[in-house]
């Protein structure tokens, strides 16, 4: 057990625990807790072969207390809180696996339910170190008759702030109260004001509901975090008391969601480069602003704290979607948004002539499986401008010879033959380097397609200037969750966030009803501009071969500055690598290897996935607390 202290003010950075085992020095690495709340505890399995120990953290890092837990303790609470998990733990002991018997442990005794937060958080949180400022903030609460009540609350929490707003308004939708409050200046809600009227001449401006109910230290942390972006945000518990954990800047899942929400600072620069329109309705401000500061390039940061207890919104979900539309038409955005299967979806405008699509799938053998996937993409796909390459490895089975020379009378169709020992990443760059489309996707000979608008939704969004890679929603045979997006750090390197949850799960913040922002997706099924593909270098088939040569090409295309979208809407059945089989002895030595380099490249990523707050499990493929 360690338990330790951290600065939650700083940039969250994960500790790293290295261990060194055996006579060789082999290097186990361990991505402990954020200390997002000021401080945090590690459980974990030290091996018996340990003879060295090793800690990487960060500035303000104290580590308080080491101890030691018996084993059989550690069993027992597995037992009473999980015990499903502990008969498959002592399956895993019995096996020899020692990963799988710790991180079994590790699931059960070392996760927190993200419905328990409060009780979690209340024995995490520690004061925070506040960094002088001198910004002028101006608070602006949008009220309406019947709302005086919830409005005193609100303004009794702006009158307890560590640093104190230099000035506070009421904006009414209606007429002014008979007796207004008089810690605030109020005025009725102008619908022709723009965002820079808001703000006046203040340097900031916090928009705020009847009802919302800032932490004391609320606008003294988000005050600092405004120094070099365009609005700050934290974090905040809705009108259910339930946690509001929120990514880094994500563009796209702001526009769907609106996540940003209240407890947000916005620039006085920021505010004065939009364009000069009115705002509208006061119940669409914040949704006017938000959506202009996004197609105006806005930056934004995240102080990840719960720095606000919110109020409801004025606009649901339908309403949002309608009122978002129209603000994107008067934007002349490159998209439109709509309002289905309970989300607000951003549709992106194809570009005309739509491009040419070459879907890329390496294969070897496995008659059922490439007749599938090849009957999929051929005959049941909507979008037409496409032609399909097959790289086989090696394939000797006559009836999938045949089936090939069934394909070549498509001209469509193209196939290539890789003789070499298996190399998926070569294969990937060889077909890549056949494609004639403006866009390539890359596609496993296990994926299935279930509905025929899938490549669309790709392609519309792998157009995009701003975007690199693009993913679908996968789902195993028994319609769980197989790919929602990949977290970099799950599971000590990179992992399938919700892996086997039911097929609807919405995700925290609903974010996987929604396309939105990823560190990276799989290449089972991913989309890329071919333009793109190249600038990067392709997969790097040296490195990684076979594993993790997906996620290192999304990261190598967010270096350069090419955001990865995962999107719901082209969804895609996947049996996963049925065709390779699981990874045991040498397969598991070479997966080792990989993973190795892998850490070893991308370690910064690894302690923090600006797409995963900090406070969540790095252990479990859920959205846990750690």
């Amino acid at each position: 057990m360690l338990s330790y202290a951290g600065d939650p003010s700083a940039a969250p950075r994960r500790p790293i625990l290295r261990i060194l085992r055996g006579v060789d020095g082999a290097r186990q690495d361990f991505i402990l807790p954020g200390a997002s709340h000021g401080s945090a505890h590690w459980l974990g399995l030290i091996p018996s072969d340990a003879r060295d120990i090793r800690l990487s953290a960060g500035p303000g890092f104290v580590l308080e207390r080491v101890g030691a837990r018996r084993e059989i303790s550690v069993l027992a609470q597995c037992l009473v809180r999980r015990p499903w998990r502990f008969v498959s733990a002592l399956y895993e002991r019995a096996r020899g696996s020692e990963r799988r018997y710790r991180d079994t442990l590790r699931g059960a005794c070392a996760v927190t339910p993200l419905t328990q937060y409060r009780s979690w958080a209340a024995s995490r949180d520690r004061p925070v170190r506040l960094a002088p400022t001198d910004l002028r903030i101006r608070c602006l609460v949008l009220a309406q008759s019947g709302e005086e009540a919830p409005l005193a609350a609100t303004l009794e929490a702006l009158d307890a702030q560590s640093y104190q707003a230099l000035t506070v308004g009421v904006a009414w939708a209606d007429a002014l109260p008979g007796s207004p409050d008089s810690r605030a200046e109020h005025r009725r809600w102008d619908g022709h004001a723009t965002a820079a009227d808001l703000i006046a001449q203040s340097d900031a401006l916090c928009l705020l509901r009847p009802g919302d109910i800032l932490a004391p230290d609320a606008l003294a942390l988000l005050a600092p975090a405004l120094a070099g972006a365009d609005l700050a945000y934290g974090d905040a518990l809705g009108p259910d008391d339930q946690p509001r954990l929120k990514p880094d800047w994500s563009p796209d899942l702001a526009l769907a969601t609106g996540y940003v929400g209240r407890a947000a600072l916005f620039s006085h620069a920021l505010l004065s480069r939009l364009p000069p329109r009115p705002l509208g309705p006061m119940a669409e401000t914040a949704l006017a602003i938000e959506s202009a500061a996004i197609f105006a390039g806005a930056r934004g940061a995240h102080v990840p704290r719960i720095l606000a207890r919110t109020a409801g919104d004025p606009l649901d979900a339908p309403a949002r979607a309608l009122a978002l539309d129209a603000r994107l038409e008067k934007l002349a955005a490159a998209a439109r948004a709509t309002f289905r299967n309970g989300a607000v979806q951003l549709d992106w405008k194809l570009p005309q002539p739509g491009p040419k699509a070459s879907i890329v799938i390496p294969s070897r053998d496995r008659l059922d499986l490439i007749e599938r996937v090849c009957r999929g993409v051929l005959h049941e796909t909507a979008y037409v401008d496409l032609e399909l390459i097959i790289v086989d490895n090696g394939s000797t089975d006559p009836a999938v010879l045949a089936h090939y020379e069934d394909l070549k009378r498509d001209p469509r169709v193209r196939i290539l033959i890789d003789p070499r020992p298996f190399n998926f990443a070569a294969m990937v760059n060889a077909g890549v380097a056949a494609a004639t489309g403006a866009v390539v996707v890359l596609l496993n000979n296990d994926v299935a397609v279930l509905e025929p608008g899938w490549l669309d939704a790709m392609v519309r969004q792998a157009s995009r200037p701003e975007v690199g890679a693009v993913g679908a929603k996968l789902l195993y045979a028994d319609g769980t969750l197989q790919h929602a997006g990949v977290v970099v750090g799950l599971g000590g390197r990179a992992g399938h966030i919700l892996r086997r949850r039911p097929g609807d799960t919405p995700g925290h913040l609903g974010r996987l009803r929604v396309a939105h922002e990823v560190s990276a997706v799989t290449a089972a099924c991913l989309a890329v501009a071919r333009d793109k593909y190249l600038a990067v270098g392709g997969f790097d088939a040296e490195a990684f071969p076979v594993d993790f040569n997906d996620v290192d090409f999304c990261l190598r295309l967010g270096a350069r500055g090419w955001t990865t979208i995962w999107t719901p809407v082209a969804t895609l059945a996947h049996l996963e690598s049925v065709s390779r089989g699981p990874s045991v002895g040498a397969k598991r030595a070479r997966f080792e290897q990989e993973a190795a380099r892998f850490s070893e490249r991308w370690r910064d990523v690894i302690r923090h996935d600006p797409y995963y707050h900090p406070a969540l499990s790095l252990t479990t493929f859920g959205e846990d607390l750690e």
